[in-house]
């Protein structure tokens, strides 16, 4: 999923000059108040749907799970670019299939203790038919996601750096044959062309769209198999 960052106010825009100066590293607990609201605009329909709430608690949530040592919105699982003014711009998340086995337990685990235990039901059941369109990665995998920049520097080339970074961090093995993978919307068009640009292309259909599931939330996975 990759997509444009909600509105801030003017004070907090990010001018293109500013953004030029980059640097790339892994996210930490404390990029939490500014990777939250960017990992809520790379799925906000997907999030919506989830957990079925206003988007500030959504993004309070995701903060809150950001600082968790484990699971799919912890800091540990994400890469970030920064400006010259150490400010986060981008972020994308990494999970490698072969250590995401908990990652299920410990999303209802996040969901209990922020959202108690009749609001997490019904998140749950909403995140079961939500699978069934985005599958977790599997052991031969390392799947992407959470692909958003600031709205400031879109069109700059910024997430392609970043991208690239996480490869030549070792972000993202491709040995033995593993696949890199990501899930991205029918309906955002200008994603999927970025990603083909970058050498992603489109995997067969896995199954059906769930009846259970928006249409709005019909996805492609795609694989990375680099620039021809």
């Amino acid at each position: 999923m990759h997509a444009i960052q909600a509105d801030r106010p003017a004070s907090d825009t990010l001018p293109r000059e500013r953004a030029a100066v980059l640097s790339f590293r892994p996210a930490r607990p404390d990029d939490a108040s500014a990777c939250a609201p960017l990992i809520f605009a790379s799925g906000m329909r997907e999030f919506g749907f989830f957990l079925g709430e206003p988007a500030a608690i959504c993004i309070d949530f995701l903060s809150f799970a950001f600082g968790s040592k484990q699971g799919r919105f912890s800091y540990r699982r994400h890469r970030v670019a920064v400006d010259g003014n150490a400010r986060v711009v981008a972020v994308l998340a990494v999970h490698d299939g072969r250590r995401t086995w908990l990652d299920d337990p410990h999303v209802a685990l996040m969901l209990l203790r922020f959202f108690g235990l009749r609001r997490t039901v019904r998140m749950l059941l909403c995140g079961l038919t939500l699978e069934s369109e985005l599958p977790a990665p599997k052991s031969s995998q390392t799947l992407i996601a959470h692909c958003a920049t600031h709205e400031q520097v879109r069109g700059t080339g910024l997430f392609s750096a970043l991208f690239a970074d996480a490869l030549h961090a070792g972000s993202l093995e491709r040995d033995g044959g593993r696949q890199v993978v990501l899930d991205v919307l029918v309906s955002n068009t200008r994603a999927y062309a970025l990603y083909r640009r970058l050498g992603f292309v489109e995997l067969p259909r896995r199954a059906p769209v769930s009846p259970r599931l928006p249409r709005e939330l019909e996805s492609v996975r795609m694989q990375f198999v680099g620039r021809g």
